[in-house]
């Protein structure tokens, strides 16, 4: 098939359709479990999982939890409690925020937050991210601390490695202690854990091993971000959330995935991505996205780098033969 700018729009009811059937054969008949358990945020991938799991199991074999923490956004409970209205499952609130202060994630990630910026106080919010411009330049992108000041006041510096790796590994606490909790819930009712990573985020890395990567089940790993939001259109998932710009809610300070992670619209990424995996001539992809071949040929570039860079992620635990 010819490559062109509607190549990733899906039959979203034939695909709706087709996973559902796949996630009741997986959970009911291989694993033997009664229903579905989701950790649910207000962002569009877990509000299509747990509408899908809806619509498998039924309602009242879904159980949606809501996670909230120190620097959890006040709209992602707001929104998560409308999804659960909406479709009609169970919505429970477990605060991590206790849990994480025991474990030192806040004063571990604060003490790395000033060897970059001395004068940061815990009022302050922080983010990391990179640059934007990936289809501009072949050089490597490097990591920036961004912090807001109490009188908002914005200031970034470039992040050393070592300051960035114990940041990161604070911050991946939330989402290791998020996978426990979940566990939790599901081993006392015997249900199963559905995770609800996207493609983008399953195959470039953007998961937290034993984290948010922790499931029993991905039923949305294989779709591009730009189809998990199809399906949500087509499963009438509410439209403040589809309208909502994905984050990580994972930094004090707001954050998209584009700035954190990506570097890239999910528009432009998804279709490079198709067409490095299905070999379409940078020429080609150029012309329908309306780039130069140099930029089709960094997307390439940036995407493969990603799933390569990120495969040990993906490994199951290795063992001496």
């Amino acid at each position: 098939m010819k490559f062109h700018k509607d190549i990733l729009v899906l039959d979203a009811a034939a695909e709706t359709e087709r996973i559902c059937a796949a996630m009741r054969k997986q959970v009911k008949g291989e694993m033997k479990k009664r229903g579905a358990v989701v950790g649910i945020s207000g962002g569009i991938d877990s509000s299509v999982v747990a509408a899908l799991c809806a619509r498998t199991f039924g309602p009242d074999k879904v159980l949606g939890v809501m996670m909230p923490e120190t620097d959890s956004s006040a709209d992602s409970e707001k929104l998560a409690r409308l999804l659960a209205k909406e479709f009609k499952f169970e919505a429970i609130v477990d605060n991590i925020g206790g849990g994480l202060k025991g474990l030192g994630c806040y004063d571990r990630r604060d003490d790395a937050i000033k060897k970059v910026f001395p004068e940061f106080k815990p009022s302050w919010k922080a983010k990391i991210t990179i640059p934007s411009n990936i289809l501009e330049k072949d050089t490597i992108n490097f990591f920036h601390l961004d912090v807001v000041t109490d009188t908002g006041e914005n200031l970034a510096k470039r992040i050393p490695l070592k300051e960035y790796l114990q940041i990161v590994a604070a911050s991946n606490l939330k989402q290791r202690l998020r996978m426990t909790t979940l566990y939790y819930h599901a081993e006392r009712l015997n249900w199963a854990v559905l995770g609800t990573g996207n493609k983008d985020e399953h195959m470039q890395g953007f998961f937290v091993k034993y984290g948010d990567g922790g499931a029993d089940l991905k039923p949305i790993a294989h779709l591009f971000k730009t189809q998990v939001f199809q399906l949500a259109a087509h499963l009438g998932v509410p439209r403040e959330i589809q309208g909502r710009t994905p984050t990580t809610d994972t930094y004090s300070a707001e954050q998209t995935q584009e700035e954190f992670f990506f570097g890239l619209d999910f528009y432009r990424m998804d279709m490079l991505w198709y067409a490095m995996e299905n070999n379409v001539p940078p020429a080609e992809a150029a012309a329908v996205l309306n780039l130069t071949v140099e930029q089709v040929e960094r997307g390439y570039a940036n995407i493969q780098r990603k799933i390569v860079a990120t495969e040990y992620l993906r490994m199951a635990p290795l063992e001496i033969q």
